[in-house]
């Protein structure tokens, strides 16, 4: 527990509305340095702000092959929550061409085992499964796939497939697919299939349990990485969403037509993460005492615990909002939280800490009245 002395806290505050900002750190260190890639179109991009940290046509429409199952998967996933259905497979789930999960008509699997098939093997039989079962048809289905997308802010996408083979104007860009991959890597369910190098499907008819190895090599080969999705079509070429978190910072990479794929994720997450610095957030300009009302002392020292160390990119700034009331009223115990400070890194919201009372404060003793004080002088 850190406790400060010396320096009133500044009167006039109110709880509500008040802000006073005090500048912090500014990491004084160069640009990530980008990296050449073979991807036609890419994007880094941090996932809790939306920051763009490296982008090469990154808006520009393309075919994105497999990676569509991303949405596929939230979808189902989403509708597996309020009911994991037992789907039964037709013929013509069964027939759909490329990668498949191997599904045969007059088998029976789950909604939730389906994503899993999806995210592991890519199957394409799987992805059109849940889409007929969910929506009736693949059309209606890729109907709610793109009012999803326009939730999520992806501005310029449209699907027309759950599996990502081509067919009329199925296209995404780098930065929509950031966008999808930063929304499911909220979705528990998701994160724990997307970030296993293996993961279990089980079928109810015939009753089995398989253990399918995962396509994304980047899960064995970089540090953190936990996810997304693999693709590939003629038309597309090599696609690829990966995540990697460390350190609490979480980054996502998108490539679209890239023969190199695997070495450009590992080349712009090096370079991005090593233009990371750790820096101790700075408290020497927090209020460390406030006045109290109702008490012989006029303030109550404060104290906080002893602030975090956080990552910040090339030059962002971190920033203060102080929250507290101008003064409180006794009495106060110790450890009350009074104020707080809210801080922020290039005006995002991260996180914020309590200010405490450092010792208990007791209410002022009432002057006696005149009789109180002759009951007190006889004895009473």
């Amino acid at each position: 527990m850190k406790k400060r002395h010396g320096r009133l806290f500044l009167a006039g505050m109110v709880l509500i509305g008040f802000l006073w900002m005090i500048t912090g750190n500014t990491l004084p260190v160069s640009a990530m340095e980008a990296p050449d890639i073979s991807a036609a179109r890419a994007v880094l991009m941090e996932a809790d702000t939306g920051r763009i940290l490296f982008g090469k046509n990154e808006q520009e429409p393309a075919a994105m092959a497999s990676t569509t199952k991303i949405m596929t998967a939230l979808l189902t996933l989403e509708a597996a929550a309020q009911s994991d259905d037992v789907v039964e497979i037709t013929q013509e789930m069964a027939s759909v061409e490329g990668s498949s999960l191997g599904l045969q008509a007059g088998w029976k699997i789950t909604l939730s085992n389906l994503v899993a098939g999806m995210l592991t093997v890519s199957g394409n039989d799987a992805a059109f499964s849940a889409a007929v079962h969910l929506a009736g048809s693949e059309a209606a289905f890729a109907e709610r796939m793109n009012e999803r997308a326009a939730e999520i802010g992806m501005t310029d996408t449209c699907f027309v497939t759950a599996s990502g083979l081509d067919e009329g104007d199925h296209h995404s860009t780098a930065l929509d697919m950031a966008r999808l991959a930063a929304e499911v890597l909220e979705n528990p369910a998701f994160l724990e299939i997307a970030s296993q190098t293996s993961y279990p499907v089980s079928f109810v008819e015939p009753e089995k349990t398989v253990k399918l190895a995962n396509h994304n090599k980047l899960l064995s080969r970089i540090d953190g990485c936990i996810g997304v999705k693999t693709g590939y079509t003629d038309k597309a070429g090599r696609c690829l969403v990966s995540a990697v978190e460390r350190d609490g910072v979480r980054l996502i990479c998108v490539t679209l037509d890239a023969p190199d794929d695997w070495n450009d994720h590992e080349a712009l997450y090096e370079a991005a993460f090593a233009s990371i610095q750790k820096v101790q957030l700075d408290d020497a300009a927090w209020p460390t005492t406030i006045p109290v009302v109702g008490a012989i002392q006029q303030t109550v020292e404060l104290s906080w615990e002893t602030p975090p160390q956080v990552s910040i990119f090339d030059q962002e700034k971190i920033t203060y909002k102080i929250m507290g009331p101008s003064f409180v009223y006794a009495p106060i115990e110790k450890g009350q939280t009074l104020a707080r400070v809210d801080w922020y890194v290039d005006g995002q919201y991260k996180g914020s800490i309590p200010l405490q009372a450092a010792q208990a404060v007791s209410m002022q003793p009432k002057e006696k009245t005149g009789w109180q004080k002759w009951l007190w002088l006889f004895g009473f």
